[in-house]
């Protein structure tokens, strides 16, 4: 049966409108930053020690062995540290001396992006084995991360053990280092892959395995691994040396 047009149209006027749906969208958080948790420019010392700059990690003891010292070496913009000369051939004693600070869990990313970086200036004839600028952790106990110089070919390197493994993953540089002038390295050590940077440019990549955990309780160490006579100790000069997690 057709309704009068009269009918119909005071039934359209008595349906109320359905209001359209809003649309909807959903931002993602913002990813957070990478936080410093330490950060060393060299340029002051307070009671003997080298005062972290991040407000998040630990001051730094000067250590030597036979009457090795660091040198804070005056420059334009501020102050940066010498390391002991390489020691002659046949010497019977090597001066020796590195930078600690105490074990910081605030170094020890688990499985979190982590960034560990230094700028350096030193020569060929200053290397001797892998010369280390900075590490934290030994490769056969635990876990490790480290830079170091390879002396063969003066490039840049990084390296990372992880917890539960002795396998050393490392990326060289394309680019040698070991020229004499100031470069600025950084180790980037991402969920599945370990890069180094060399002034601002990616100049190697490596993959690591899934979920590699850097763990330990060691001491972070610039300038040397340890007092062993076989020590790849770093002879060249260092500068601003900083690690961000996250």
């Amino acid at each position: 049966m057709k309704l009068p047009a009269r009918v119909l149209t005071l039934a359209l006027i008595l349906v109320p409108a359905v209001p359209a749906l809003a649309a909807t969208t959903t931002s993602p958080a913002a990813k957070a930053s990478p936080v410093v948790v330490a950060r060393y420019s060299f340029d002051s010392t307070a009671a003997g020690k080298v005062p972290d700059l991040s407000g998040r990690g630990v001051p730094l003891t000067i250590r030597s062995a036979d009457r090795g010292a660091v040198r804070f070496v005056a420059a334009k913009t501020g102050r940066y540290i010498g390391l002991p000369l390489r020691c002659a051939a046949g010497a019977s004693t090597c001066p020796r001396a590195l930078l600690e600070g105490a074990d910081d869990p605030d170094l020890d990313p688990g499985t979190r992006s982590f960034r560990w970086g230094a700028t350096i200036a030193v020569a060929k004839s200053q290397l001797a084995g892998s010369s280390n600028i900075l590490q934290k952790g030994v490769a056969t106990t635990e876990s490790q991360w480290k830079m170091q110089v390879g002396e063969t070919h003066g490039r840049a390197q990084c390296v990372v053990v992880g917890r539960g493994s002795s396998r050393a993953y490392l990326v060289r540089s394309t680019v040698a280092v070991a020229d004499g002038k100031w470069h600025k390295i950084l180790c980037v050590r991402s969920s599945a892959a370990l890069t180094i940077v060399v002034d601002g440019v990616s100049r190697g990549t490596t993959r690591l395995p899934a979920g590699m955990s850097i763990l330990n309780d060691k001491p972070l160490r610039i300038g040397g691994p340890n007092f062993n006579t076989s020590s790849d100790m770093f002879h060249g000069s260092i500068d601003d040396v900083y690690a961000t997690i996250g």
